[in-house]
């Protein structure tokens, strides 16, 4: 800091000066404008506008007077700002769709729960509610303290007696410089009866402060659905609830039913409501709404959504609170200001603040009103002592020349103070009559017992809480209701969005560069073997599917990755695209890393003890974890299983612990064994060695083999078959495993072995894009030592293979010409090709992998 010579110029740092000028800002932002007293639960324009209007004598029993009178005097005296804001917070304030117990009584039009302004402050007319007089009775008799205004001419209240807890009953909202606070009303009755029961113990719990506030109440009504937001937002101050609409399905005489909303949840506007409702309805978004009528009127919110008769009214219901604001979400922020500094408040917090403000109060009206009875009891001793000597006291009144001889000689001659003096000399002749002097003396022998007792309230804080306790529980006789938004339980806060779609069949597909897209499943018309096939999706030129299941929209869908992660998701989060489209790439789904890609998808209808996962990776390791160890898995994964160094996921199969489990490898060996050889592990065990691999070969696939089964393999050059279970002996796990495919030049290395029952349905997917979906019933069955025939017909000049192999859900096949079909079957005739067994007693190994 530097003054230049002859100069008023002073230099500053400018980063200093504007750091120290926003926190000034930011603090008067926080102080003065946007957050609530914790005491009183008003912001300070709340606070200026119900003084001005008792200082105005606008009270409840009172006629009404002008809005534009009231905002004129706030805005003059304590409010230096617009007077649309003050006017605007007043109008909230006459509000009983905003306000659960409303502060200003308006008159005239203060606009409507469908978003409506209200009029002019010129027209509309205003007084203090019957209820909002009890936040300043006794404001009077040194209750509170006093500050200068903002121009030093007037004095206003630094906070109001507040003898009701209005920061939980009407709750409040505001946003400051880095902080905000979202603080839902309560019923009043609660409130005090949870005040009550602090005062009676103060080491009351919140959970059982929760048995008296079972939590918010709106002035709108509504369902909250849940109690853990509650209690979240109770127990550490911040916390987010579900409200939805109170809704009623009824049926008509027609069999129609009609969706009825008599209830929105708080903060609603209900004319943006319908609108949306409408729009979506239009769009086609939701489909079943026939007509949407509003026939609210004073009696009552009325909003009649008809549906076709054909529809399902609980799940256009379930729609609607899926896309409108017919199920909204609350966030709670518990914020206000402890001693003028912001903080977050529990529930205990919010009502043991209030309570201290209380006992303040409390004892400061009564010091007033001690100190008050006891001068009137001083002047009342000087009266007696006068009546006492009545004689001399005239007398030497009489011989006084002037007003102040007669006071100084009546302080000296009886001992008086001069303010008894002067209460003599002003006390008027009838009060010397019998009867004027026996009130005197009742008066005094009143006060007497009065300040007594005023002295045993300061000197005993029990009797400053009954006095609390007393207060309180007159104001709930008086104001007190039914509580309006109805609390439901029984786990429907964790609803999920299964109830928001009918359940159907859908196909996943997932490709190699990680999109990702769902479609149901009569999307793929079956066809014959060795046909073209249809489009099945678009894809890039690199590009090609990888995945492809059949589940359910409710279905949990566990994505594998291969350096051995698991993520989760629903059928129904997975978006919809047509047939042709690319969907979506994973990513956005799934928080999968960099270089990390979906192997191995499972979907889980539900997770059940008996239940377990098998692993297979590609050198061979198997591993079995029970299902229940991925039932809660988090946004960033969990590790499904240790790797070694240069090793992937191959493949996941669920498994009820008496199966067998086969493997096979790119080279066209199998090996089958009771997955009872891998015995459970931990979630992020490495496991045991499944199959012995020769020098570049690799695992293919993993299956859970049935007696009933019949083992498909598919080529890379698109030939396949099917064998017999009874084909593959039992084995002990780690063994080299026996030959099942004949692996040649013409129909290339194995690509795919799925276990089958022949009355499934199986789509092939190629490098190009191209899907072809026939019947499994339809594909040779062969021996183990055979190449099959073959499957789907592929372009050989663009080097097209196939790329991935899904069974699906069997659908009936369309009729295909016979002499087609018959020249067919003739091109793909299966050429028998002997093959020499491997031993597998020479390799076998039972080495667990440490």
């Amino acid at each position: 800091m530097a003054e230049t010579p002859n100069s008023q110029v002073t230099e500053i740092n400018i980063s200093q000066e504007m750091k120290s000028s926003f926190l000034d800002y930011a603090m008067s932002v926080i102080v003065s404008r946007a957050l609530p007293d914790v005491r009183d639960g008003l912001k300070p324009v709340h606070r200026r506008i119900l003084y001005a209007m008792h200082d105005l004598g606008m009270h409840s029993d009172k006629p009404y007077k002008k809005s534009a009178r009231i905002v004129g005097d706030v805005i003059g005296k304590y409010h230096p700002h617009g007077d649309s804001a003050v006017y605007e917070t007043m109008v909230r304030m006459a509000q009983d769709f905003n306000y659960r117990y409303m502060l200003v009584d308006g008159h005239g039009n203060f606009g409507s729960v469908d978003g409506d302004a209200a009029a002019a402050m010129r027209y509309t007319e205003s007084r203090m509610s019957k209820i909002s007089m009890e936040l300043l009775r006794d404001i009077n008799k040194d209750t509170i303290d006093y500050q200068d205004n903002y121009d030093g001419e007037e004095r206003e209240p630094v906070v109001l007696p507040a003898r009701f807890p209005n920061l939980l009953v009407n709750g409040t909202s505001g946003i400051a410089v880095g902080m905000a606070t979202n603080i839902p009303p309560h019923q009043l009755g609660e409130v005090i009866d949870a005040v009550l029961a602090i005062s009676h113990d103060p080491e009351i719990t919140i959970p059982e402060l929760m048995e008296i506030i079972p939590g918010p109440d709106f002035p709108t009504g509504g369902i909250i659905l849940g109690r853990s937001g509650i209690r979240k937002a109770y127990e550490t101050g911040r916390g987010s609830i579900t409200i939805r609409a109170k809704v009623a399905i009824e049926q008509k005489a027609n069999g129609k039913e009609v969706i009825i909303v008599n209830e929105l949840p708080y903060q609603v506007n209900k004319a943006r409501l319908v609108e949306k409702i409408a729009e979506l309805a239009r769009d086609k978004k939701i489909e079943g709404i026939t007509d949407l009528r509003d026939e609210s009127d004073r009696k009552g919110m009325r909003v009649v959504i008809e549906v076709r008769k054909d529809a399902n009214a609980s799940v256009i219901l379930n729609n609607l609170y899926k896309h409108t604001a017919l199920q909204t979400s609350f966030g709670i922020n518990t914020l206000a200001l402890v001693n003028g500094h912001p903080k977050v408040l529990t529930l205990k917090q919010c009502l043991v603040h209030y309570l201290d403000h209380q006992v303040v109060v409390i004892r400061r009206r009564t010091a007033f009103e001690l100190r008050k009875a006891e001068a009137r009891a001083h002047i009342l001793e000087g009266l007696r002592i006068a009546l006492d000597n009545l004689d001399a006291v005239i007398t030497l009144i009489r011989n006084s020349q002037t007003t102040d001889i007669a006071r100084a000689g009546l302080m000296t001659e009886f001992n008086l103070s001069e303010k008894q003096a002067q209460a003599i000399l002003d006390m008027r002749l009838q009060r010397l009559t019998g009867l004027e002097r026996e009130k005197i003396e009742e008066e005094f022998q009143s006060l007497m017992v009065l300040i007594a007792e005023l002295k045993a309230i300061l000197a005993d804080e029990e009797k400053v809480f009954e006095i609390i306790r007393e207060e309180l529980t007159e104001i709930k006789e008086r104001f007190n209701d039914k509580r309006r938004t109805e609390i439901v339980t029984g786990g429907i806060e964790n609803i999920e969005d299964e109830d928001l779609i009918p359940r159907e069949n859908i196909v996943i597909s997932l490709t190699h560069n990680g999109y990702v897209k769902r479609l149901p499943v009569s999307t793929y018309r079956a066809q014959r073997r060795g046909g073209r096939g249809i489009q099945g999706m678009g894809t890039n030129e690199d590009d090609f599917v990888e995945h492809l299941i059949t589940t359910s929209t409710h279905d949990t869908i566990l994505f594998f990755t291969n350096k051995g992660k698991v993520y989760r998701s629903k059928g129904y989060e997975i978006p919809e695209f047509s047939r042709t489209a690319k969907g979506i790439p994973i990513i956005n789904l799934l928080n999968v890393d960099k270089g990390e890609w979906v192997n191995a998808i499972i979907p889980v209808e539900e997770f059940v003890d008996d239940w377990s996962l098998f692993f297979t990776t590609k050198e061979g390791i198997s591993k079995r974890s029970p299902l229940t160890s991925f039932a809660h898995i988090r946004n960033n994964g969990l590790i499904a299983l240790s790797l070694r160094e240069g090793d992937e996921l191959i493949s996941v199969r669920l498994t009820d612990g008496t199966k067998h489990m086969i493997i096979g490898t790119k080279k066209g060996m199998l090996i089958r064994f009771p997955e009872t050889d891998v015995r459970s592990m931990g979630r992020t065990a490495t496991g045991v060695k499944g199959i012995t691999l020769d020098s570049g070969d690799e695992v293919v696939g993993m299956e859970v083999l049935e007696e009933s089964n019949d083992v498909l393999i598919v080529t890379k050059n698109g030939y396949g078959k099917r064998t017999t279970a009874g084909e593959y002996r039992i084995q002990g796990r780690g063994g080299k495993g026996i030959k099942t495919c004949h692996v040649t030049e013409k129909n290339g290395e194995l690509v795919s072995m799925r276990a089958v029952t022949g009355e499934e349905d199986l789509m092939l997917i190629t490098t190009g894009g191209v899907l072809i979906r026939m019947d499994v019933g339809s594909i040779s069955k062969m021996g183990r030592n055979t190449q099959g025939v073959k499957l789907i017909s592929m372009k050989e000049s663009e080097d097209e293979f196939v790329a991935t192999v899904a069974k699906v859900e069997k659908e009936e096949e369309e009729e295909v010409d016979e002499a087609a079909e018959v020249l067919e079957n003739g091109q793909n005739e299966a050429e028998e090709v002997s093959s020499e067994e491997v031993s597998p007693e020479d390799v076998e190994t039972n080495e667990d992998i440490e």
